[in-house]
């Protein structure tokens, strides 16, 4: 059998994300591997920005792929392969958010045993890029922060991991009209932010 991960030539380009998952599916283990050094770090960008904590992002997304290699049979070609690993990774943050909430919530009320709050610190992504660049991009993912989740979510998906409107629509679970109206509103706010930042250092 040849190695996918080790013949990386022209020919993986015309391999698709759902040739991939069906070769898995037929008990190529080197497909897998493959689909995993295509999404790791997309879906660790996605999370680290939703999570804003890299160590429960790190988590997160290895038990994506540890579901992705459990439950391939549940695939099925009638959706795409970025949309079906997009949703695993997303239901599970927000099932980690929900518990932080609910620590933050038992924490701020008193109910914890040693009074410790559960509170996560923020770590921010590392950008490796030119002094100016950086210095722009860590501005914008700053204000990214500050949106609410319902925005923030469907920003990171459009304009960082630059899915289609109909993939976030299937991913998020919201109609696709929806999902269109919160990007828009995200951008808005999003600006007007920037905008602020920019007031301040002037």
């Amino acid at each position: 059998m040849i190695s996918l991960v080790e013949n990386k030539t022209a020919t993986e380009k015309r391999i698709t994300d759902e040739e991939l998952i069906k070769r898995f599916q037929d008990g190529d283990v080197d497909a897998y591997s493959e689909l995993v050094m295509r999404y790791k770090d997309p879906l660790f960008n996605y999370v680290a920005r939703m999570m804003k904590d890299r160590v429960f992002a790190e988590d997160i997304v290895q038990e994506t792929f540890v579901r992705v290699y459990h439950n391939r049979d549940r695939y099925q070609q009638i959706a795409k392969f970025s949309t079906w690993i997009y949703t695993i990774a997303i239901n599970l943050t927000k099932t980690e958010l929900r518990r932080q909430s609910l620590r933050r919530f038992f924490s701020l009320s008193g109910m914890t045993e040693d009074g410790k709050s559960f509170e996560l610190p923020d770590h921010k992504v590392n950008l490796e890029k030119t002094a100016e660049d950086s210095i722009i991009r860590l501005q914008i993912l700053e204000a990214i922060d500050k949106l609410s989740k319902t925005f923030r979510e469907v920003i990171i998906l459009r304009d960082i991991q630059e899915l289609s409107y109909d993939e976030i629509s299937k991913i998020v679970g919201v109609p696709l009209g929806t999902v269109k109206s919160r990007v828009n509103r995200g951008r808005t706010r999003l600006k007007k932010l920037l905008q602020g930042i920019q007031a301040v250092e002037e």
